[in-house]
């Protein structure tokens, strides 16, 4: 999947224990939650389902090879 480091909105600050913040292709903001081994949505505060990270990088994939 493709990211970029967060350097936006202040309230996407770091968070203790966690990886990021990420800005991946779709505009959402996640962070990497090492133990848990997801990404997490701040927003949701859920963990993006696995399905769910692997469909957005394949869209990725398929805008790029076009």
């Amino acid at each position: 999947m493709s990211y970029r480091i967060w350097n936006g909105d202040v309230s996407f600050g770091p968070q203790e224990g966690l990886n990021g913040p990420y800005l991946n292709s779709s505009g959402r903001v996640l962070y990497y939650d090492v133990r848990e081994g997801d990404y997490w949505d701040p927003k949701t505060d859920f963990f993006v389902d696995r399905d769910e990270v692997g469909l957005l990088q394949k869209s990725i994939f398929d805008i790029i090879s076009e």
